[in-house]
């Protein structure tokens, strides 16, 4: 039988990585990786680094300084400790967020996804779509992650 609205008010929400009752706040922190791109057309590879007191990476976002060329010219491939998480040619604009959006609901959620390595490889492609014109611009990933709970 389904819960009333007020039952499903009081039930503690573990699926949601900001809901206080499941997730303390101070055991979550947001990492920003950058890539410069330089040139159109290209493909840039990289891997970032996590800090060994990080668990989980919970949500991935991209912007850039340049929202309409991540949008229209962007797709990439990224990988969290060897696992991949979005395969190559993901289009950008599927991992954007708008300022419409409330900034808890702004990362696309990954679940628990355990670190391993600590790497994270992201291989982004600028594409030419006749929309735009290229400039160089910056593309950041944010991850949101839990960080390991020490007592």
């Amino acid at each position: 039988m389904p819960l009333k609205k007020h039952e499903m008010e009081n039930q503690p929400n573990e699926q949601h990585p900001h809901d206080s009752r499941a997730v303390n706040i101070t055991d979550l922190i947001k990492k920003r990786f950058d890539i410069l791109i330089t040139a159109p057309d290209s493909t840039y590879s990289q891997t970032f680094e996590l800090d060994k007191t990080i668990k989980f990476v919970k949500g991935v976002m991209l912007t850039a300084d340049k929202d309409d060329l991540l949008y229209y010219r962007g797709s990439q491939k990224i990988e969290v400790n060897r696992f991949e998480l979005f395969p190559e040619g993901y289009e950008s604009k599927l991992l954007m967020s708008g300022i419409n959006c409330s900034p808890n609901d702004r990362y696309y959620e990954t679940g628990e996804l355990p670190i391993g390595n600590a790497q994270v490889k992201m291989e982004y492609k600028d594409t030419s779509d006749g929309r735009t014109q290229f400039v160089a611009y910056r593309v950041s990933i944010y991850l949101d992650c839990e960080l390991i709970n020490h007592p």
